[in-house]
């Protein structure tokens, strides 16, 4: 397993960060692979994949390198420079352009465990990873990123109020696959057999996306770290979990809409994130939840967290029992 060493100061110091171009590389990471974890990603790919591989068809020497860059265990670090808070993604794929053209082949003998082919032996690949890029934001990942930035948000809340709760060690488990703390100041961030690193005094940051089944690590030297990870499966495909007509007649389709969200604690940020709903209309629905006696709020740190009650969970549940009757 890939581990990194971690003193508490450090871990105190780290924070989650929103970053849109870790959402476009994932996105990038998802058309590569056309694999939907979802619905939601499954139309997503729908509506993106064949122009994308028009592109890629049209450009054998990127669709080569993206073949190369994004490799089975590990990822050309180029292509996936650490996130720094508040950058935007103009700023973040500049810094791809950048590169150096022989670090970068460097960076893909170690993602292809062997030689670049002759293809890939020029000092434009920097620029034709930042152009694909750039394509990926402006085509297939802008038109939907308020909504994304929303979710991403939401999802920030969730981990924060979690960490207020339990500590660092119960959120960090719960981030992805293969990432745990271990004890002893060691963080666990994937299940590879790689060498330790030693991270105490740099930066540390964590990046939610709401691509599922993806996440990376990437680093920029020894003064900053980035965990990349897929945000809470229930905000990423908000359309997932249909209202039952039966508790839409009985509540309303909106109000039920909320109740079915609340399996797990959400706070109101979240709620409108998964259901579409503006932020009045939610805490409306919240009130009359509360005052039915359906829902329970608790606080963690700053945030309010809403989930259903042992009433709410047997009115959810009795949409699902099949109706009998005597002969």
């Amino acid at each position: 397993m890939g581990w990194w060493q971690i003193n508490a100061d450090t871990l105190a110091g780290s924070r989650f960060v929103i970053s849109p171009f870790a959402e476009v590389f994932a996105s990038l990471r998802l058309l590569h692979g056309a694999r939907a974890a979802h619905p939601g990603e499954r139309g997503w790919l729908d509506a993106h994949l064949p122009a994308y591989r028009a592109r890629l068809a049209r450009d054998p020497v990127t669709a080569r390198l993206v073949g190369a860059g994004i490799g089975t265990e590990w990822t050309a670090d180029f292509l996936a420079p650490a996130p720094c808070d508040g950058e935007t993604f103009e700023q973040t794929v500049a810094r791809v352009r950048a590169a150096c053209p022989r670090a970068a082949r460097t960076d893909l003998t170690v993602s292809l465990r062997g030689p670049v082919p002759p293809v890939l032996d020029r000092d434009d690949l920097p620029a034709r990873a930042a152009d694909l890029l750039t394509y990926v934001w402006e085509t297939a990942v802008r038109p939907y990123w308020p909504h994304r930035q929303r979710i991403l948000q939401a999802d920030v809340v969730a981990r924060t109020a979690q960490v207020s709760r339990g500590g660092w060690a119960s959120a960090l488990d719960t981030l992805r696959p293969g990432t745990r703390w271990l004890g002893d100041n060691r963080l666990q961030v994937n299940a590879h057999e790689y060498p330790p690193r030693e991270i105490s005094g740099a930066e540390l940051v964590f990046v939610p996306i709401t691509v599922q089944r993806i996440g990376w690590v990437s680093w920029e030297g020894t003064d900053r770290y980035a965990l990349v990870y897929p945000c809470a499966g229930a905000l990423a495909d908000p359309g997932g979990r249909p209202v039952p007509a039966s508790l839409g007649a009985l509540l309303g389709t909106a109000r039920a809409g909320v109740l079915i969200r609340l399996a797990s604690p959400l706070s109101t940020s979240q709620l409108v994130a998964v259901t579409g709903q503006g932020l009045g209309s939610v805490g409306r629905h919240l009130r009359v939840l509360l005052d039915a006696g359906l829902v329970e709020k608790t606080r963690a740190g700053r945030s309010v967290l809403y989930a259903r009650t042992a009433a709410g969970q047997a009115l959810v549940e009795a949409q699902n029992r099949p109706v009998t009757g005597r002969s």
